[in-house]
């Protein structure tokens, strides 16, 4: 086997785990890094190999939830005056429902870039984070907590502002940011595939800001020749994020995070039994 053709069948692999892990709680970044340590697909340009195909998995949100980003947009030019129509518009959430849900985390992820990635990207740190992410979860689903949002278009503006603190832990690596959300509104008393839609819906906004960040710091080290395995990881994300979602969305009411946190939980422990 060539270099060449193992290299795409490493970047396949990686893209389906992307599009499988981006947007369910188990913590995408945590399995593509134990992935691609176990793989020997490691460096800076593998790192920003899945940076990239991230974006595949954002296009699938914005296509799935298109209704919900137009719907943003004539807020701006209705009858309503321009801030009331930020704070009180006919189509929820609003924009400024989303910038509450996300500007903790940026500015959190901003300021902790470098400890972030110096420190808590390797497998034993993920493996930690899958665990006791995994206890969070069960933890929450078994504790009797009075469901009354039931609608993502019910969600408070002080709802949004704690999901977007809870979203904060997601800068560990394994915590999981949809995982982080997900529990923070199920403690708020938010309906399952409510939270899950505001979670996925203000992913769109954060995951470009990281992305964008970090190809910016990435971008020369990318060459004409790689162009081929990236354009390709990228649809295949799309395609399996699109997939997913749907899957996620569909049983989430049915299952809870239950299953995901045991998931989580056995995945942790057999990492730190490879690695340490």
């Amino acid at each position: 086997m060539t270099v060449e053709i193992a290299l795409y069948i490493k970047s396949v692999i990686l893209a389906i785990i992307e599009g499988l892990t981006e947007f369910i709680p188990v913590s995408s970044t945590g399995h593509m890094i134990l992935l691609g340590n176990f793989i020997e697909f490691t460096g800076e340009k593998a790192a920003s190999f899945e940076i990239f195909i991230q974006l595949g998995a954002i296009l699938a949100v914005v296509v799935l939830y298109r209704d919900r980003f137009w719907g943003l947009i004539p807020q701006l030019s209705s009858s309503q005056s321009f801030a009331k129509s930020i704070f009180y518009g006919e189509k929820k959430p609003t924009i400024t429902h989303i910038f509450l849900g996300i500007i903790p985390v940026l500015i959190v992820g901003f300021f902790s870039y470098r400890v972030i990635k110096e420190v808590l990207f390797n497998p034993v740190t993920v493996s930690f984070a899958l665990i006791f992410g995994g206890l969070i979860m069960i933890i929450v689903e078994i504790l009797p907590i009075t469901k009354k949002t039931d609608q993502v278009d019910e969600i408070t503006l002080k709802q949004a502002l704690l999901i977007g603190f809870g979203q904060c832990l997601a800068v560990w690596p394994g915590m999981s940011r949809s995982g982080a959300t997900i529990v923070t509104g199920l403690i708020l008393g938010i309906r399952h595939r409510a939270i899950a839609d505001f979670s996925f819906i203000i992913a769109v906004p954060v995951m470009l800001a990281a992305v964008a960040y970090d190809l910016l710091k990435s971008w020369h080290l990318l060459e004409f020749a790689d162009l081929g395995y990236f354009i390709t990881g990228f649809i295949i994300a799309f395609l399996v994020s699109w997939a997913s979602i749907k899957w996620f969305l569909k049983i989430l009411t049915k299952v809870t995070l239950l299953p995901f946190g045991i998931y989580r939980i056995i995945l942790g422990i057999f990492c730190l039994w490879i690695f340490l």
